[in-house]
């Protein structure tokens, strides 16, 4: 009897070990069909029923909300507001520079004038003083030539 135990629980630890390897390829067969599954549940909950409970819970907030909401249409305003603002600074600006680009251009052409008269001006101081210059030039010129002239005059006389 002994020996008929022996043989019974070694057939059971075969059995228990074809179960175990049957079970576990069960196992992964089962995950692998279940796995998309959950995934595409997953997904669905995220965009049909999450949006719908989101906003279910949004409108129970608002009806509880001591506080009344905000006008959607200040925001606009302001930015309507701002963008005509903008706009004005932005055609004041061109015709504020186009002034000071035409007041420029004035400016530069009396400068350009200015210049001008001063040059002929100081070209008429020059030569003013090279004509001063030239005379005494000749002058001091003159006085040598007379002073070298008495010079060898006095000396042929004396011997």
């Amino acid at each position: 009897m002994a020996v008929q135990a022996r043989d019974v629980a070694g057939h059971a630890r075969e059995v228990a070990g074809q179960a175990r390897d049957v079970a576990s390829e069960k196992i992964i067969v089962a995950r692998g069909w279940a796995a998309p599954r959950l995934d595409a549940a997953a997904h669905s909950i995220e965009e049909q029923l999450a949006p719908k409970l989101s906003a279910a819970l949004s409108q129970a907030a608002a009806r509880i909300d001591p506080t009344p909401a905000k006008s959607r249409k200040t925001p606009m305003i302001l930015l309507f507001a701002g963008v005509a603002i903008a706009a004005a600074g932005y055609v004041l600006y061109r015709r504020n520079a186009d002034q000071w680009a035409d007041t420029l251009k004035e400016s530069a052409s009396d400068a350009s004038q200015w210049v001008g008269q001063k040059t002929e001006a100081t070209a008429g101081k020059v030569s003013d003083v090279v004509e001063n210059a030239t005379a005494k030039a000749d002058e001091v010129g003159a006085k040598a030539d007379a002073r070298a002239e008495h010079t060898s005059h006095t000396s042929k006389r004396q011997p």
